[in-house]
């Protein structure tokens, strides 16, 4: 039984709970499942700059999701089906992004946001993938359309989204460029798939770029349209450093650039469930063939919440902290390739330590695949 192998009793489950600005470990009633959706057995959850927001007040869980549970993405178990749901069976391997609430012992997850495990993914992998790479190929594949051949610029690429958005980047065909703060990560940057690696000081003078991936925030803005080529454009989808900026409208339009923004947490059933398509058609099948990794920078026991988003606060991490509900589940499947890579040399080791070698880099020309069929 599910419940037994994750010791919960069959009234409440535990969650990281926010209180007070402060995230600790509480007791929840049960969820249950609902029409078209499925009861998890939460195994790992990933820790995002949201969380942090949500955390301070700054950014609420839409209606429909537990307003004091944080998590955006988990992966796990089918436990029950809802009425109607039918996508999925009791067992089945499952994980997909939500509104709130994946760092929980359960969660309840509409079966059309979910998505199959790729054989080979351990459960540390599987729950920090899908908040970052769907965030990244909805930016960069489906709204800036980048294609094979045009050079994209990465702010912010040691992150969780940056290190998907190299990696995305990379399988379409495009040429590269990342700026990474810290001197320290930009080797684990560059293995990952990007052709340079830069300081954000002066990397406007290494462009133009058609696109601009911006992950930190308005700071950069107007070195972004400076840096653009002409037809460029920038997709906003991160604003940690700040949210307001002064912009050149002459400069944008003598470019004849464009500027558009998302984000993915507040958007209807609909186009969350669309973004899930898509990555079934164009990036988990490069999981599958190993093209894509899931850097795991530091996993932690859901008991150690609290540190855990110490952790993330206190930055200098590649790649993804990763909430695990069990100890079991950090135990990698057997047989499976090793899908962590060289972002281990610049993390720090957690209380699960990343398990397997870092895998040795692939060279340019075996990685450069095309990314789905579009």
């Amino acid at each position: 039984m599910l419940e037994l192998a994750l010791g919960l009793d069959s009234a409440t489950m535990r969650a990281a709970t926010i209180r007070d600005e402060q995230v600790v470990l509480e007791e929840h009633p049960d969820p249950e499942a609902g029409a078209g959706q499925v009861l998890i057995a939460v195994r790992a959850a990933g820790i995002n700059g949201a969380d942090l927001l949500q955390r301070a007040g700054r950014y609420p869980a839409p209606p429909g999701s537990p307003p004091d549970i944080p998590g955006l993405e988990l992966a796990g178990e089918v436990m029950e089906l809802g009425p109607g749901a039918q996508r999925f069976a009791r067992g089945d391997r499952v994980m997909g992004i939500v509104g709130g609430g994946g760092q929980a012992e359960l969660a309840v997850v509409h079966e059309r946001q979910l998505m199959a495990v790729p054989d080979g993914l351990d459960w540390p992998a599987a729950g920090g993938l899908c908040e970052v790479f769907t965030t990244a190929h909805d930016a960069l594949a489906t709204q800036a359309r980048l294609r094979a051949g045009e050079r994209l610029c990465v702010h912010g690429a040691a992150g969780g989204v940056g290190t998907a958005a190299v990696q995305i980047a990379r399988a379409l065909g495009a040429h590269v460029t990342a700026t990474v703060r810290r001197a320290e990560a930009r080797d684990a940057v560059r293995e990952l798939g990007a052709d340079e690696v830069l300081d954000p000081e002066g990397f406007e003078e290494h462009g133009p770029f058609d696109v601009i991936l911006e992950l930190v925030g308005a700071t950069n803005l107007g070195a972004n349209v400076k840096a653009l080529r002409t037809g460029g454009r920038i997709a906003v989808i991160g604003v940690g450093a700040g949210a307001k900026g002064e912009l050149n409208l002459a400069a944008l339009m003598a470019k004849r650039a464009a500027i558009h923004a998302s984000t993915l947490r507040s958007r209807p059933l609909e186009d969350k469930a669309a973004t899930a398509r898509a990555m079934e058609r164009e990036v988990l099948p490069q999981f599958e063939r190993g093209a894509l990794q899931v850097p795991v920078a530091q996993t932690f026991p859901l008991d150690r919440v609290a540190e855990a988003y110490e952790r993330f606060s206190a930055g200098g991490k590649v790649g993804k902290l990763v909430l695990l509900t069990s100890p079991e589940a950090k135990a990698f499947l057997p047989g499976g390739p090793s899908l962590r890579g060289p972002q281990a040399k610049a993390g720090l080791p957690g209380p699960y330590p990343a398990p397997g070698a870092p895998s040795r880099p692939r060279s340019r020309s075996s990685s450069r695949s095309p990314l789905g069929s579009r």
